[in-house]
């Protein structure tokens, strides 16, 4: 493995990281969605920002415990 080469476990981590950043913009993609095809405007988005806020860092704050007891 070369020096500047990340381990598979801080690769695994960079993953679910990347993996809350989509959890935070797929309720805001869901409320566009539902704008367009509902005539919701401006809900649609209003709730999915605040669903995917909550959800994603609620996520990170657990993924984060989890990182801190495995070390």
């Amino acid at each position: 493995m070369a020096e500047n080469e990340p381990s598979p476990r801080d690769l695994g981590r960079y993953f679910a990281l990347a993996q809350v950043g989509l959890e935070m913009v797929a309720p805001i993609v869901l409320g566009l969605f539902l704008e367009a095809r509902l005539g919701w405007a401006p809900w649609g988005v209003v709730v999915g920002a605040v669903l995917g806020l909550v959800g994603g860092l609620w996520h990170m704050v657990l993924l984060l415990n989890r990182f801190d007891t495995k070390d």
